[in-house]
């Protein structure tokens, strides 16, 4: 008797990595968007620290936050530093852009296995 399928064994730490690299862009995205808003305080998201508190248990995106300071703040108060965050953002985009490339492979793996073909 065949045994079901384990998502857990066939996508290993891609799945729960994917929705940490999104959760990322989302913040630095939002970073982009308020270099110029009076006060603003940047976010990004700590990956290794969520993913290893992820552990078995369901990802929690809002725990491994924290707030990034500018080396010069403005006068106004912001703290986004425009090349660091375009920096962030094209990093998050490539680690992003590799676990949604290593899923695909998964999947046409099975697919391939299913099918036959």
């Amino acid at each position: 008797m065949s045994q079901p399928l384990n998502m857990q064994r066939v996508f290993g730490v891609h799945e729960p990595a994917l929705a940490l690299h999104a959760r990322r862009l989302e913040l630095i995205t939002g970073n982009l968007a308020n270099a110029d808003t009076p006060g603003y305080v940047p976010r990004d998201l700590d990956f290794a620290k969520a993913l290893t508190a992820a552990g078995d248990a369901p990802l929690d995106l809002d725990a491994a936050q924290f707030e990034r300071y500018a080396s010069q703040p403005s006068v106004d108060g912001n703290r986004v530093d425009l090349p660091r965050e375009q920096a962030a953002f094209a990093d998050a985009a490539l680690h992003y852009q590799a676990s949604l490339n290593f899923l695909e492979s998964r999947v046409r793996g099975l697919l391939t296995a299913i099918t036959g073909q």
